[in-house]
């Protein structure tokens, strides 16, 4: 197992406060590695690095980032550089998703015609240029190292497009649609991915993507059934059943890989 050791390797995961962001902190502490727990809301940012590092020898450091902004991730990097003096493994995982605060108001708003900009705006800026600025301000500090894994938690919806059945209710009747704002922004990160392999390659950087499908977190009863009839496995995916793919990414295990997308969706994309 030792290709996947981190041990002394610095790991940074954006939006660490979230579903996913909490399981690939615990899944790189798990692995060795030092975790710099990154999320907008710095307080809870910190008190949750601090029960992290009680639990994984002091190896938790919280910070708190707005990625879409610039001043804001340079701020994030000097802090993990002054700590650290290195970063092995960055995670882009920060991410937001539409959400529409009156039930009476999601399906007219969510229609692709009424769809406001400010959303798209919005969403772009957190899910897509989040990442771009992440980048620009780690990844060169990772050539200088001659070594470092940008690891993109992009969706399968980067690849396919919605399903815009799943938000039927037990009716048959159109309770919301999915936006176009967050497909097209997870296949604007594939595309990231891929710039940054083919530009950091020759100095030991490699980027590659994570592609999840759809984690079960307490959805309605009509949304779950309807996504796991679709999906040869025949169930949504656990919040845990991506740790193994990211230490893999992140790990020595995966060396020769860069420029990839991984695919974990219990087989969503395969039909």
């Amino acid at each position: 197992m030792t290709p996947f050791d981190l041990k002394d390797r610095v790991a940074i995961v954006t939006g660490a406060m979230g579903l996913l962001g909490r399981e690939h902190c615990s899944a790189l502490l798990e692995a060795g590695a030092s975790v710099v727990v990154a999320d907008l809301d710095h307080a809870a940012t910190t008190t949750y690095a601090g029960e992290l590092a009680e639990a994984y020898e002091g190896r938790a450091f919280g910070v708190g980032v707005d990625v879409g902004a610039a001043e804001s991730v340079a701020a994030m990097t000097a802090d993990v550089l002054k700590r650290f003096d290195r970063v092995d493994i960055l995670v882009n995982n920060a991410a937001i998703d539409d959400k529409v605060e009156s039930p009476k108001l999601a399906l007219e708003l969510s229609r692709f015609e009424n769809y406001p900009l400010e959303s798209w705006e919005k969403l772009l800026r957190v899910n897509l240029t989040g990442a771009f600025l992440c980048c620009q301000s780690i990844a060169p500090r990772m050539a200088a190292q001659k070594r470092g894994s940008i690891i993109n938690i992009a969706s399968t919806y980067g690849l396919v497009a919605p399903q815009q059945n799943l938000y039927l209710d037990r009716e048959g009747k159109q309770r919301f649609f999915k936006s176009p704002a967050y497909p097209v922004s997870k296949a604007g990160l594939l595309q990231l991915t891929r710039f940054l392999a083919s530009y950091y390659g020759a100095s030991g950087v490699r980027a590659n993507s994570l592609s999840p499908g759809g984690v079960q977190n307490a959805q309605d009863e009509d949304f779950q059934t309807n996504y796991s009839s679709r999906v040869p496995l025949q169930r949504m995916a656990d919040k845990g059943d991506y740790r193994g793919a990211l230490v893999f990414l992140a790990s020595d295990a995966s060396s020769y890989m860069t420029g990839a997308n991984l695919v974990v969706d219990g087989g969503w994309t395969a039909w």
